[in-house]
């Protein structure tokens, strides 16, 4: 869905509301190619036009399937979104005095708002970097293989912490090791 700005000329002082389903799936898994399917989005909220700026505001309702990140099985992620976004053309930003408002203000690149461009970018940003299956939040057993295996941060710190202590039997051979280090750099 696509609004020119001429058109939103004539909603201004007043909001325009809008309900639409809209489907993304082609253009979301081109844009990401972890997506395994994509549900059509429901979007319901309103674009307010005033003198200058364009303020859209939706809540958008998805389901995406993504793979597992430890056992790539897919998992369907509901995904809501609440969005508030600014759009100025290039001569209001220009005009725009508040520095505060210049950061959060998307600059429209054509003489039109894209809603599915929206949608999109901002479903992408909401994608968590860890996707599970519901069977692997309950176990919180980490894959493992011959010869490997994956563990938490916390267990790679602990780890770790217990190879770098030394066997108090070997204590005073490593302090040994030291001084003949210096040593021997003191020689050359």
């Amino acid at each position: 869905m696509k609004w020119s700005l001429l058109e939103l000329e004539k909603h201004r002082g007043q909001p325009l509301c809008f309900e639409e389903v809209l489907d993304l799936k082609q253009s979301l898994m081109t844009r990401d190619s972890s997506i395994l399917d994509v549900c059509p989005a429901k979007v319901s909220g309103m674009l307010t036009v005033n003198p200058t700026e364009y303020i859209l505001n939706y809540t958008a309702e998805v389901t995406i399937t993504l793979p597992s990140s430890r056992s790539l099985k897919p998992v369907e992620l509901p995904v809501t979104l609440n969005v508030n976004e600014i759009f100025m053309t290039e001569e209001q930003f220009i005009k725009e005095e508040d520095q505060t408002i210049k950061a959060e203000v998307l600059i429209l690149e054509k003489s039109m708002i894209n809603l599915n461009e929206s949608v999109e970018d901002n479903l992408l940003l909401a994608i968590p970097v860890q996707v599970l299956t519901k069977e692997e939040k309950e176990k919180q057993e980490m894959p493992k293989g011959e010869d490997w295996e994956v563990i938490s941060e916390e267990q790679y710190w602990q780890n770790k912490q217990e190879t770098n202590k030394v066997d108090p039997r070997l204590n005073k051979l490593s302090e040994f090791f030291s001084t003949s280090t210096t040593d021997e750099e003191n020689k050359n």
